[in-house]
């Protein structure tokens, strides 16, 4: 079966399907990450979105036990590859990546040349895109929709430590925005109870207990749209509660302290972006998924790390206060894990302030 990628502007690519025989829509991205597909679509902060992978070989090792995955579903509106391969080759391996998509209900796309597909959406910025493969689609934005609200767990859920670690007393809130799994993995390992929450819940408000301090997650879309967030995280910060900010995390913090976002040209997505970290010669390769930076940093905050290809901000640290946030994902899943260092930073500081 055969369908068409449609960009906004009526730039139209053809292709042969591999995934479920429907029409999907959203804006078209890309990542250039080598590894982590399975990982990568079961990112919460894909929703709404087109991917295209630029690595030319997808689907060569199949998909892996949900256990592995970073949410219980595929999340994103579509996939686009440039060479699909189903004959899969791992001992970890339960089924194809064909299979997985259809079962999921998830269009998918094998088109040669992702590279010229890459290099347009690079010079014209990121663009709305439709899958069509059987009725015809609106485009539509998905960051005109509250993306967190949609998903966020709906309940307060509760996890202590790592059953071959030690408890260490420490009790952390993390604000479920579109979290992944392996936030959760990182901080358990640690011997932490992780109270993860809903994204609107006022931990200051409505937990019954005392915690140690706020872990704001990942997610997907417009900072903005997540105005309940902001404003809880607001009162955090005057309460001067510890927090920690990763990736949208990172910016709902920032717009929590007054600080401003904007929309990237085509966004962050891939295992290898470099960052400079503040005031050393120490650069660290990262993983990252997101489309909005932070452009004002909030009074009272310092730049902590600093993206070595384009110069925009990836970390503030508070200069007094334990509030810390980043734009890159130290939990890594897929990617190196050059920065995991930084939950342990985190958690000395919550000590420090307790």
């Amino acid at each position: 079966m055969t369908g068409k990628l449609i960009l906004e502007g009526n730039f139209i690519f053809e292709g042969q399907s591999f995934g479920a025989p429907l029409s999907g829509v959203g804006e078209v991205v890309f990542s250039t990450g080598m590894v982590g597909y399975p990982e990568s679509l079961t990112d919460p902060s894909y929703t709404g979105q087109i991917l295209i992978l630029t690595y030319p070989l997808i689907g060569n090792y199949g998909v892996f036990d949900k256990r592995y995955w970073e949410s219980d579903r595929i999340h994103v509106s579509g996939l686009i590859v440039s060479s699909y391969i189903n004959t899969p080759s791992h001992f970890l391996n339960t089924m194809t990546l064909s299979t997985w998509l259809k079962k999921e209900s998830i269009p998918a796309l094998e088109i040669s040349d992702t590279r010229f597909l890459t290099q347009k959406i690079r010079s014209h910025g990121t663009m709305l895109g439709k899958m069509v493969l059987t009725e015809d689609i609106s485009f539509h934005d998905p960051n005109t929709d509250n993306l967190v609200e949609r998903v966020s767990i709906k309940t307060v859920t509760k996890e202590r430590g790592n059953p071959q670690g030690e408890w260490r007393g420490k009790r952390l809130i993390l604000i479920d925005c579109g979290t992944k799994r392996n936030i959760v993995r990182s901080l358990l390992k640690r011997g932490v109870e992780v109270i993860t929450v809903p994204w609107n819940f006022d931990a200051t408000e409505n937990l019954p207990h005392s915690f140690d301090g706020i872990v704001i997650s990942n997610g997907p879309g417009d900072p903005t749209m997540a105005k309940e967030t902001i404003e809880n995280v607001r009162k955090a910060l005057n309460k001067k509660i510890p927090l920690l900010g990763i990736c949208l995390g990172h910016q709902i913090l920032a717009l929590a302290g007054g600080g401003k976002a904007y929309k990237l040209k085509f966004g962050h997505r891939s295992q290898n972006q470099p960052c400079l970290l503040a005031e050393s010669k120490r650069c660290y390769i990262t993983t990252q998924n997101h489309g909005f930076a932070i452009g004002k940093i909030p009074s009272g905050f310092t730049p902590w790390f600093t993206n070595a290809n384009d110069g925009s901000n990836e970390g503030i640290k508070h200069k007094t206060l334990p509030f810390m946030s980043i734009q890159f994902h130290p939990e890594a899943c897929p990617g190196p894990t050059d920065t995991e260092w930084i939950f342990d930073y985190f958690l000395e500081r919550a000590n420090m302030s307790s």
